[in-house]
């Protein structure tokens, strides 16, 4: 069933919704109960084998949406943010202490962190919180928060191993959210009419997210014993190395798409090491580079095995580091160069209009490789400058329309030397 049938559906059958003074969420629960029997994404009815079942699992859905009160608590409370290089020198205890210091602080915080969340999408427009591909992430949410905040005090290891595996399961769970939540703006594309207000939203979640996973997967990563990290935090982190990385990554895209891909050199300080996490830039890198190397190949459509190099430059000093990333591509036209980053504007709409290209880049634009397809939603660079700047840092361009772009990726150091951002 279509949204603006159910819309009015619910409209014709619920006085409750008619009545304006009514919150969203409460409106958002009664759309959500037509929602969960008629939209398979958002709820699977499968293990459900008669009416009763089905309308209890119903009457679960609704109170999650009504039942809002312990959520509310928690969403005033304040998210306790740690920098990185308090989790650098935390130390580890040969008893396991750290980690049961770590499940405990876990345990409080983010209940807390996913209210806020849950508050953001409640806050959102109707007409768009009310599109069921957001929804499902909505009640993802939802579902995070009372598992969650139904689990027992952690007062041993064993009862820290259930809880790392439930938070695990979580990071599972929610892995494919970037992508269902662009699927979900676009969907309702057409009802956005404060691009501010969406942007803010969208910021404010991505980034949170991006904390929430940092968090999670550091205390994971604490049960491991690798010399080189620290949960997630690499001691010695070479940005050349991680660069070579995704450059190997978006080279075989580019050369499964077109047969070849520019070559990518990399100079500056190609020696420096430091403390730094990685997740964020297993983000950010790969889309810059798909970018760089899209738009060098689509520019050179006529002479494909003659493309001009992709050119990384890495500058570090003692407050941050820059990496920047310069192509040959023909630049940015003025005309679009206000709205690259913006949610849901993609050049590779553009460059589908040019009959050599057919289908063949969708793939690589398609194939992000944390979270989905980023770039053919039009949220690879948005989300990139949103993680820089929760990180303390920018993501700022320069082109020269005719000529090619540079991408600078600036972030901070979290060696603890000087002001960090935090998690």
């Amino acid at each position: 069933m279509a949204l603006d049938v159910c819309f009015f559906f619910v409209l014709r059958t619920s006085p409750k919704v008619r009545n304006v003074g009514r919150s969203n969420c409460q409106r958002l629960a009664l759309l959500s109960a037509v929602e969960t029997g008629v939209n398979e994404r958002f709820r699977s009815t499968s293990s459900i084998s008669n009416y009763s079942e089905l309308a209890r699992e119903r009457s679960k859905t609704v109170t999650s949406f009504y039942n809002q009160s312990a959520i509310d608590v928690s969403a005033e409370k304040p998210s306790v943010r740690l920098t990185p290089s308090t989790l650098l020198y935390a130390g580890k205890s040969p008893d396991g202490n750290h980690i049961l210091s770590s499940a405990k602080y876990l345990h409080k915080e983010l209940p807390v962190r996913i209210a806020h969340r849950i508050k953001g999408f409640r806050s959102l427009p109707f007409i768009i919180g009310c599109n069921p591909t957001i929804l499902q992430v909505h009640e993802l949410y939802i579902r995070a928060y009372h598992v969650l905040s139904d689990f027992p005090a952690i007062k041993d290891q064993e009862v820290e191993a259930r809880y790392s595996k439930l938070v695990q399961q979580l990071l599972d769970d929610h892995k494919d959210v970037v992508t269902v939540l662009a699927e979900g703006f676009r969907e309702c594309r057409k009802h956005i009419q404060d691009e501010a207000l969406i942007r803010n939203f969208l910021d404010t979640t991505l980034t949170s997210r991006l904390g929430i996973r940092m968090l999670a997967t550091h205390h994971l990563a604490l049960h491991e014993e690798n010399p080189d990290y620290v949960g997630i935090i690499c001691r010695r982190l070479s940005p050349k190395k991680i660069i070579e990385k995704w450059v190997d990554f978006a080279r075989r895209l580019c050369e499964h798409q077109y047969g070849n891909s520019p070559r990518v050199r990399i100079n500056g300080h190609v020696a420096a090491r430091f403390p730094f996490i990685t997740l964020p830039l297993d983000y950010i890198l790969p889309e810059l580079l798909k970018n760089a190397m899209r738009a060098t190949m689509e520019s050179h459509l006529d002479t494909p095995y003659n493309v001009p190099d992709v050119v990384v430059t890495i500058a570090n000093n003692d407050t941050d580091f820059v990496i920047r990333i310069s192509d040959r591509g023909g630049g940015i036209p003025h005309s679009i160069m206000d709205k690259v980053m913006d949610y849901h504007f993609s050049t590779a709409e553009q460059s589908t209009q040019d009959p050599r290209m057919s289908n063949l880049f969708n793939t690589m634009t398609n194939s992000g490789p944390q979270s989905g397809p980023m770039h053919g939603f039009g949220f690879g660079l948005p989300t990139s400058r949103a993680y820089a700047e929760y990180l303390g840092g920018s993501l700022t361009l320069q082109s020269m329309q005719g000529i090619g772009t540079d991408v600078y990726l600036r972030l901070r150091h979290i060696d603890g030397k000087g002001e960090s951002f935090r998690l």
